[in-house]
């Protein structure tokens, strides 16, 4: 997803048709994945012979992500380091320990538990970013967490799966530190380095790029669904418990991490989505690589409901006021979403 609110100035152009996009994709997202999702599990046949091409699609969710930041991004993390690296390190102990307590609770089969726990070592999500935005937290911070986390993928992913679900399937660490690489962070360079040479062109297309990187995520779960349709009948029901309570208990840990550290409204907001919303198509595309097809599941059924409890969270979240309004790293309320935020806080 598009991470354009967070850094468009208001007086560009085009940065009001983009946020409008980015809003509006991240909430047709769901009905997107759901739909994708049943035509790969009526047409299992149709899909399947597409799963070599997983990898290809998830590299151009991650080059529209790299299109979307910008350099200013990255110099945010250098500028609250301190918070930045809070949200990263909660994400990747949380998440991947939270994936440990639910498999072993739920006593779930090998393969979906190696699934779930493999969903808990990705990195943040790109969503994160929009909703952050939508619940009118602090979207700098939001960006910032989900660029440094996405760099730490190829080494902590892979680290925190082998320790984590070693006992039930055998991890390939450098295999999957290798394509971590090349399906994560090459195309998120080169898309940063087009947007250095061609920022024009990027700002006329922005609008543009939510939409591209939802079909993207959606023909991704088509395949994962196709692939284990065989299992969902017998397995959904119980992937859907384990996906809904590993992604609740996520945003809790989020906000109460950062509430603990007696941080603002904004970035308590930040950390929760930051911390519950994972790059479940990184998870989905590494399962149907190194796993097994319903191991894969856990991912595209994620993909589904952390878009929808996101969605709902930043609607009650932005229906709440605060006393202070969302500020960038530098401390002052960014130009994007500061009228929006006034609006709010006064109520």
């Amino acid at each position: 997803m598009s991470h354009t609110p967070a850094h468009q100035a208001s007086g560009s152009a085009a940065a009001p048709a983009a946020d409008r996009s980015s809003i509006i994709a991240v909430t047709a997202l769901p009905v997107l994945v759901v739909i994708a999702g049943v035509l790969g599990f009526l047409l299992p046949d149709a899909f399947t012979p597409l799963a070599p091409s997983i990898t290809w699609a998830l590299g151009v969710v991650m080059f529209f992500m790299g299109l979307t930041l910008t350099l200013p991004d990255f110099a945010r993390i250098a500028k609250r380091p301190w918070i930045a690296v809070l949200g990263v390190v909660t994400q990747f102990v949380a998440m991947p320990l939270l994936g440990l307590l639910v498999v072993t609770v739920y006593s779930l089969p090998p393969e979906i538990a190696v699934g779930v726990i493999l969903v808990g070592c990705a990195p943040g999500g790109t969503a994160s970013n929009v909703v952050t935005y939508l619940a009118k937290g602090d979207t700098a911070l939001s960006v910032s967490i989900t660029s440094l986390s996405t760099l730490c993928a190829p080494v902590l992913t892979p680290l925190l799966t082998l320790w984590l679900a070693g006992s039930y399937m055998d991890v390939p660490f450098w295999s999957m530190f290798v394509s971590i690489c090349q399906t994560v962070l090459v195309p998120v360079f080169v898309g940063v380095i087009v947007r250095v040479f061609a920022s024009k062109f990027v700002d006329a297309i922005a609008p543009v790029l939510p939409w591209l990187a939802s079909i993207a995520i959606a023909y991704i779960v088509s395949i994962v669904v196709a692939g284990s349709a065989g299992s969902i009948a017998t397995a959904g029901v119980l992937v859907l418990l384990a996906v809904v309570t590993h992604n609740l208990l996520g945003l809790g840990v989020g906000y109460g991490v950062a509430a603990a550290c007696r941080l603002d409204t904004p970035t308590r907001r930040a950390l929760s989505f930051e911390v519950g919303l994972q790059n479940s198509g990184l998870a989905s595309t590494l399962a149907t690589t190194y796993f097994s097809p319903l191991a894969a599941l856990p991912g595209a059924v994620f993909s589904v409901w952390h878009n929808v409890s996101g969605a709902v969270l930043a609607s009650l979240f932005a229906r709440r006021p605060y006393s202070k309004p969302p500020v960038d790293a530098s401390g002052r309320e960014p130009a994007a979403a500061g009228a929006t935020s006034a609006g709010t806080t006064s109520r």
